[in-house]
């Protein structure tokens, strides 16, 4: 892998700084609501900035041919509002209270209120696709919408299921993760006019850089501390969801009684011991190898585009999503 340069976000997003100031604006815009609880409920979910990769993924994607029209903007705060109103409908199923360190919406207010948040977001972003004018996009973010529901459900109807293996678990995160990384780039490279070979590449860049960040995330349910993800460890294990370092650890164990017990006690302490036994095993290290191959596939996606800055900011996001803490 490429390495070289700041993994800093801000100094990683430098090419497409104003493009990101823009979909920021565009985010505050929105917490303008028609009416006073509205106006809470969207602040509350809007003013907190999170990483912005998606969005920044689909300028970088955009700008590489040299026409970089207006509608990337739209089509960015797009992506970034699919993805916050994927985070809240999660919050609602999984029951949580706390989201990246700050109260849920369903938390605040109730889960009624958060499950029509997430629809409105939803909303807003089909609204901001159809501004592109573009079928093609449009058609691309129908199609990902319902690929992420269709993730979501494979997740809630195979919870507490121990009969599952890691091609399932591929397919889950491929659904819920990976297609939304990849309609961002996608969407990007079709918006500036990208040939269609360099649209194919950096869909499968983001696909599979998409693949690696989702591993990374589960790898950190585990080794990452709660301050810094703003949830408890092993939060996914409580909620039944068996993420690829609990396969891997399962293939190589005699003690699949505990997750056994585990899910049918559904008490701290009983998945704190699954928890631990993970942690000590080398699960945590074999998934982080299969996180960095999604990454390699990734750089190896980019080899036939122009080398150009955002090239680079490519290559070190997908570094990024290796070395991250949370």
């Amino acid at each position: 892998m490429k390495k070289g340069g700041s993994l800093q976000l801000p100094a990683i997003y430098q090419p497409v700084a104003e493009g990101l100031v823009q979909v920021e604006d565009s985010l505050r815009g929105l917490a303008k609501g028609d009416f006073p609880m509205l106006v809470e409920v969207l602040g509350h979910i809007l003013n907190r900035r999170g990483k912005r990769i998606r969005p920044a993924l689909t300028l970088l994607a955009g700008q590489f041919y040299g026409n970089t029209p207006p509608e990337l903007v739209a089509m960015a705060t797009a992506v970034e509002l699919l993805h916050t109103a994927t985070l809240i409908h999660d919050d609602v199923v999984d029951g949580a209270g706390m989201r990246r360190g700050s109260p849920t919406v369903n938390y605040l207010w109730r889960e009624g209120t958060a499950v029509l948040a997430g629809d409105y977001l939803f909303a807003k972003s089909a609204e901001l696709v159809a501004s592109t004018g573009d079928q093609k996009v449009i058609n691309l973010f129908a199609q990902v919408l319902m690929t992420i529901c269709q993730g979501e459900l494979r997740q809630l109807f195979a919870a507490y299921d121990l009969n599952q293996d890691r091609e399932q678990y591929y397919q889950r995160i491929a659904r819920k993760t990976a297609s939304l990384f990849a309609t961002a780039t996608q969407s990007g490279a079709i918006l500036s006019g990208a040939p269609p070979a360099a649209v194919v590449s950096l869909r499968e860049y983001g696909f599979n850089l998409g693949m690696a960040f989702q591993i990374v995330d589960d790898i950190l349910d585990f080794r990452g501390e709660a301050e810094e993800m703003g949830k408890p460890v092993g939060s996914d294990l409580l909620q039944g969801s068996l993420t690829l370092p609990v396969l891997l650890w399962m293939e190589k164990t005699s003690q699949t009684d505990l997750l056994q017990d585990a899910f049918g006690k559904r008490d701290r302490a009983s998945f704190h011991q699954v928890v631990e036994a993970v942690r000590t095993s080398t699960a945590l290290e074999e998934a982080f190898q299969i996180a960095g191959q999604f990454s390699s596939l990734a750089l190896d996606s980019l080899a036939s585009l122009p080398n150009h800055p955002c090239r680079h900011s490519l290559e070190r996001v997908a570094e990024y999503a290796l070395r991250r803490r949370h």
